[in-house]
C-alpha cells in the first residue's frame, strides 16, 4: 500500500507539473484504437460517399470521431485521476461527461444515419440545456455588453442561458461547418486548445490543462491519419467535430469565468483584460468564416443554412491548392490570430474585436482578390 500511495503521489507531482504529457497517453491510446476502428468501419459499411458538396472522391470511413472520442474519454481520466487535487466527481463534473456522451452520439447518429437538420438540433439542444443549465457552464460575466457586468444571479440568469446557448450552438456548429478538408478542424482544433492549455497550465487550473492537453493528443492521430492516412484515410464525421466543439466551448467560458474572478484581476500575472476578445480572436477562423458565408447567403436571398461551396477552405479549393495546402495555410492563419490575442489581451475589448474584424476581412479580400483574377483568367481562354 505504501508503495501505491508513493507511486500515487510521484505520478500526481508530475501531472500536475507536466499536464502537457496527457497528449502522449492520449495519442498512444488512439494509435492503438485506430486500426480496430478502421477495421469495424469498413467491414460494417461505415463510410461516407461523395456527394455535390464533397471534395473527396471514394468511399472513406466517417468514424473517426469515435476514436477521437475514445481516446480523449479514457486517457482524460488516466490523468486526471492521480491530480486529484485539481479533480472530483460532483454534479458539474458529471453533467459535463454527459453532455459529452449526448453531444458524441447526436453526431455518431448523423454519421450513420444521416438524420434531419431538426432532430439533429433537437439533440444538440438537449446538450445544450444539461451542459448550460444543469453543469452551468455558461457566461456569468458580460465585460459591459448590453451594459452589464455580473449575469450570475438573478432575472440575468434567463440571459445568460440565452446568450450561452447561441453561443454554445454557433461554436459546435462553426467547427463542424469548417470540417471541409483534411485535417482542417482538427488543425485548427489543436492551435485553439494549444493555446488553452497552455494558458490554464501556466494559472494551475490543471484539471482544464489537463484536458487541452488529452485532447491535442486525440486530435493528432486522427489528424495523421486524415491527412497522411492514403488508403487508411478516415473522417472524423459529426460526433467527431461536435465534441470538439463542446469542449472548446467549454474552454471560452472558464477562460472568460478565471478573468473575471476578483482575486485574479487584481493580483494574479496572468489576469486577461479582454478575455471574450481574445476568445473570439482565438476562434476568428471558424467564428468568422461561418457568420461570413451566413450573411453572403441571406444578402442573396437565401436561407443561412442553405449548403453551398463558399466557406474559406473551398474558395482556397478553387484556387488550385489541394487539402494539405489548404489545411497548413489556415493553420498558419489561425496562428496569428492567436498572436494578435496575445498581443491585444491587456487592449479594450472592443479595440481587439475590430483589429481581428480587421485582420479577418484584411485576409478574406485577399482571398477574394486571387479567386476574381482566376475567375477572370478562365472567362479569356
Amino acid at each position: 500500500m505504501e508503495i501505491i500511495s508513493l507511486i500515487k503521489g510521484y505520478s500526481q507531482e508530475f501531472i500536475s507539473l507536466c499536464p502537457w504529457v496527457t497528449a502522449l497517453f492520449a495519442f498512444v491510446i488512439g494509435y492503438a484504437c485506430m486500426p480496430l476502428i478502421l477495421k469495424i468501419a469498413i467491414r460494417k459499411g461505415l463510410v461516407v460517399k461523395p456527394n455535390k458538396r464533397s471534395s473527396h472522391s471514394g468511399r472513406i470511413p466517417n468514424i473517426g470521431g469515435l476514436n477521437i472520442f475514445t481516446s480523449f474519454l479514457i486517457g482524460y481520466l488516466l490523468c486526471v485521476f492521480p491530480a486529484e487535487n485539481s479533480f472530483e466527481i460532483n454534479a458539474t463534473n458529471t453533467t459535463m461527461f454527459a453532455t459529452f456522451y449526448i453531444i458524441f452520439l447526436v453526431g455518431f447518429i448523423d454519421d450513420l444515419l444521416a438524420i434531419s437538420p431538426k432532430k439533429k438540433l433537437f439533440g444538440e439542444l438537449i446538450a445544450t440545456f444539461i451542459l448550460i443549465v444543469i453543469a452551468d457552464v455558461r457566461l456569468k460575466h458580460f465585460y459591459g455588453f448590453l451594459f452589464l457586468s455580473d449575469v450570475s444571479t438573478g432575472w440575468y440568469v434567463l440571459l445568460s442561458w440565452a446568450c450561452s446557448a447561441f453561443l454554445y450552438l454557433l461554436i459546435i456548429n462553426a467547427i463542424n461547418l469548417i470540417d471541409g478538408v483534411d485535417g482542417l478542424a482538427t488543425g485548427i482544433g489543436m492551435t485553439i486548445c494549444a493555446f488553452f492549455g497552455i494558458y490554464f497550465q501556466l494559472v494551475g487550473e490543471t484539471n482544464l490543462s489537463i484536458m487541452a492537453y488529452t485532447l491535442i493528443g486525440s486530435l493528432a492521430i486522427f489528424f495523421i491519419y486524415n491527412v497522411f492516412g492514403g488508403k487508411y484515410k478516415i473522417f472524423m464525421g459529426d460526433s467527431g467535430a461536435l465534441l470538439l466543439g463542446t469542449i472548446i466551448y467549454i474552454f471560452v467560458i472558464k477562460f472568460c469565468e478565471y478573468n473575471s474572478l476578483p482575486s485574479v484581476i487584481n493580483y494574479s500575472p496572468y489576469f486577461v483584460y479582454a478575455a471574450p476578445a481574445v476568445c473570439a480572436t482565438v476562434l476568428a477562423i471558424p467564428l468568422f468564416d461561418t457568420l461570413r458565408v451566413m450573411i453572403t447567403r441571406v444578402k442573396k436571398g437565401k436561407s443561412p443554412f442553405y449548403a453551398d461551396k463558399n466557406h474559406v477552405h473551398h474558395l482556397l479549393l478553387s484556387l488550385g491548392f489541394k487539402h494539405r495546402d489548404v489545411t497548413f495555410i489556415l493553420i498558419l492563419v489561425n496562428i496569428s490570430f492567436i498572436a494578435l490575442a496575445i498581443i491585444g489581451k491587456e487592449w479594450h475589448n472592443y479595440t481587439l474585436g475590430f483589429a481581428a474584424i480587421f485582420l479577418a476581412i484584411f485576409y478574406i479580400k485577399i482571398l477574394w482578390y486571387f479567386v476574381d483574377k482566376k475567375k477572370m483568367k478562365n472567362l479569356k481562354q
